[in-house]
């Protein structure tokens, strides 16, 4: 079983304007609402793609119960622990023209008790078959290590963690040798405070976060495909296949489940790139996150 955990969930509303005015008042030409985190998009793609899953994270409030309605409707197997007196936040995408301006709202307040339990119940959900997936911004009312505190707990219980974050919450969790970890090459830049771009920059970058302690680096590089540098220094490079990009978010997320799918049903780990691969790419050439048969379509032809 592959649990995620996404702290800072959403529920994502996008809407586009034909003809936007500034100070007056605007009419949507379209308007959609889906349940956002990296978390909750990898579990949704790992589900499509036949392997067991559970979204973990938090919630509350009437958009907390909205929230996990639209995971049901998209068939997303979840536990979210329900917090009294918060509201989960609601991030709006506004497209008009070629432009798009977001405002992500203010994430729920976690009280660290909450926060204690919530690690309490990972670590006895968990056994030592499972991959436990790390993913997305720790919101601002916990504490910036929780990621890594999360992993110091379940050090020596045998289960794989996989971790998909930037920053500072990426460099901490290094010294606990995660199993996994997928930064896109701009990420993967800003850690290490170079510009990567290719496929052999990239590799030499993942090269560099297995000496501070990271197992596997899967780094994706958008339309130049991806790398994966296994734990025993196996390089492994796919080329992104031909299309047009509509949709950009959740196709990293895409890929993280794509890749981990194709680990748990092969443990090959070429096959489990380039599912990788046809999911992100199914997902950015998609108006959502991709369907099954748009990324096995995909698959066949890389």
């Amino acid at each position: 079983m592959i649990m995620t955990v996404t702290l800072n969930p959403a529920i994502d509303c996008s809407m586009g304007v034909a003809d936007y005015r500034e100070n007056a008042v605007n009419r949507a030409d379209f308007q959609h609402l889906t349940a956002g985190g990296k978390g909750i998009n990898i579990s949704i793609i790992l589900n499509r793609l036949g392997i067991e899953t559970l979204a973990v994270g938090f919630c509350g409030g009437e958009t907390g119960k909205m929230f996990c309605s639209l995971l049901d409707g998209m068939d997303c197997p979840h536990r979210m622990t329900f917090l009294e007196n918060q509201l989960t936040r609601i991030n709006v995408k506004l497209k008009y023209g070629d432009n798009e301006t977001e405002i992500n709202g203010k994430g729920a307040e976690i009280a660290p008790e909450i926060l204690d339990n919530f690690i309490d119940n990972l670590e006895n959900s968990l056994k030592s078959s499972d991959i436990l997936v790390l993913a997305g911004s720790i919101p601002v009312s916990v504490p910036a290590d929780t990621y890594a505190r999360i992993m110091k707990r379940l050090s020596g219980h045998g289960v794989r963690i996989a971790v998909d974050t930037s920053g500072k919450p990426l460099l901490e969790i290094l010294p606990y040798k995660p199993f996994l970890v997928k930064p896109n090459n701009f990420e993967l830049g800003e850690i290490l405070g170079r510009t990567i771009n290719t496929s052999d920059e990239a590799l030499a970058g993942a090269y560099d976060l297995q000496k501070l302690g990271a197992g596997m680096v899967l780094v994706s590089l958008a339309e130049k495909g991806s790398v994966l540098l296994a734990e025993n220094g196996s390089e492994y490079r796919i080329s992104a296949p031909s299309g047009t990009v509509k949709n950009s978010v959740g196709a990293g997320d895409s890929m993280l489940a794509g890749f981990l799918a194709g680990l748990e049903k092969t443990g090959d780990y070429h096959y489990a790139l380039k599912l990788g691969t046809a999911s992100g790419s199914a997902t950015a050439f998609s108006g959502g996150l991709a369907e099954k048969a748009e990324i096995l379509g995909l698959f066949d032809k890389i």
